[in-house]
């Protein structure tokens, strides 16, 4: 796994999180600053449909907490992910 499907991975991570603590801002930062590095991994790297995707994203972190906030959240890093294997797999 390269460095972009890493970030993918952990803002995964720190989005399921949100589901148990979804008021922690600690973690709601660490989603953005992931989100920001993704966005600027994947423009260096060509990709055009995630950059777009990190900015609905971004703007959903900082919304109130709610559980429909973080499965928007936790559905965007899987929509990344997805975008980041089928690149690796050539399909992109």
């Amino acid at each position: 796994m390269d460095s972009l499907g890493q970030m993918c991975a952990d803002g995964k991570e720190a989005a399921e999180y949100l589901w148990q603590v979804p008021k922690d801002a600690a973690v709601r930062q660490k989603i953005l600053e992931l989100l920001t590095q993704i966005g600027v991994e994947s423009a260096k790297q060509g990709r055009r449909e995630m950059p777009r995707l990190v900015e609905e994203l971004k703007v959903a972190a900082q919304a109130s907490a709610s559980p429909q906030q973080v499965e928007l959240l936790v559905d965007g890093f899987d929509r990344l992910t997805k975008l980041w294997q089928a690149a690796k797999s050539g399909l992109l």
